[in-house]
């Protein structure tokens, strides 16, 4: 309670791991890989209107996005494409919402998400937030995802995917893994993925 004796509402979360993650106020300290892939790979993409046994996960989702953006910038440094693996880390916490109703909700939204996108990034020796032109270049990959998501799973006529998403130009359904996949599999992939490119970053970064 706080003075008045009104009772203060609860900011954190408590997470498997323990950590309780203060959603005002996060601190890297408090961020776990194995939370954000436990989290991402238990939120549904479209809220759930997909077709298939099983959710497209936002852990699965990051998955596609991190391969679209590795074929089109096959030069990207390891911590671009960490970044890009991150890009919807903080739906861990926040879940995923529609475009439609981030637009509803307005900036507090993006306060939040922010906020967690620093602590994430800052956890793994990652700048805070992607600069322009990184940002741009994986919000490309994610516009081509989500175009063969609409279409492979959220029942979206091409031509409707075509004017939300635009055409994705040299990568195929058949190169992306689009199909769902259970949510256990979803998070180890997703970690697995994750640890791949630490490695490459640690190798990229340690002496000749």
């Amino acid at each position: 309670m706080n003075e008045a004796g009104a009772i203060t509402a609860r900011a954190w979360q408590r997470m498997l791991s323990g950590r309780r993650l203060d959603l005002l106020d996060p601190s890297p300290l408090d961020v776990e890989l194995s939370d954000i892939a436990h989290g991402l790979a238990r939120v549904a993409r479209w809220n759930g209107q997909t077709h298939g046994d099983h959710a497209f996960s936002v852990a699965q989702h990051s998955l596609v996005v991190e391969d679209i953006f590795g074929r089109m910038y096959p030069k990207a440094a390891p911590e671009e494409m960490q970044m890009c693996l991150l890009h919807d880390a903080p739906e861990y916490v926040i879940g995923d919402m529609i475009s439609p109703f981030k637009a509803v909700v307005g900036g507090g939204y993006k306060t939040v998400e922010r906020r967690l996108e620093a602590a994430i990034h800052l956890r793994f020796g990652l700048p805070a937030h992607p600069n322009r032109e990184l940002k741009a270049r994986i919000k490309k990959a994610d516009c081509i995802c989500a175009f063969f998501e609409a279409v492979v799973l959220a029942g979206f006529a091409e031509t409707e995917a075509r004017k939300f998403f635009g055409l994705p130009r040299g990568i195929t359904r058949d190169m992306l893994m689009i199909d769902p996949v259970p949510a256990r599999e979803a998070q180890r992939l997703f970690i697995a993925r994750f640890e791949a490119i630490e490695s490459l970053r640690m190798s990229v970064g340690a002496p000749a």
